[in-house]
């Protein structure tokens, strides 16, 4: 199986699940864990490794991050070091909802370069400026 895994700091990735749930349906390829406030890399590597505790070495795994080099995501790095998964894992920082939407959409129909220059285009594509043009209260 491939699986979306998303890491964050507090509750972004479990947010973001719930979102995905919405937007994508119901899935069991998709797994949250977030860094709770207080929390030490080490406390959460424990977390991480209990939510990928059915990830096994024949498995593929897409990893989304809310910030690229923060506890997170290095924690769940070298957890996935230990495990031996890094040569099957996609890593992508800078996650938002188009980025983790496209991924899941996407992920058992490309590969590589391929996979990732479609999702990473979805997810700048999607960060643009919304200007509000005011009428003159005589045209409304």
């Amino acid at each position: 199986m491939k699986y979306l895994v998303l890491v964050s700091h507090g509750e972004f990735a479990a947010g973001l699940k719930t979102s995905l749930m919405m937007l994508a349906g119901q899935r069991d390829d998709v797994i949250a864990s977030g860094l709770p406030d207080g929390k030490t890399a080490d406390e959460f590597a424990e977390i991480f490794k209990e939510s990928i505790k059915d990830i096994h070495e024949d498995d593929e795994i897409v990893l989304l991050a809310d910030i690229v080099g923060g506890s997170p995501l290095t924690t769940a790095l070298n957890v996935l070091a230990e495990k031996g998964l890094m040569e099957k894992t996609t890593t992508i920082g800078g996650m938002n909802l188009p980025l983790a939407l496209t991924s899941v959409l996407m992920k058992d129909t490309l590969q590589g370069d391929s996979f990732v220059q479609a999702v990473l285009s979805e997810a700048t594509t999607a960060l643009q400026e919304f200007k509000v043009v005011e009428d003159d209260e005589d045209d409304i």
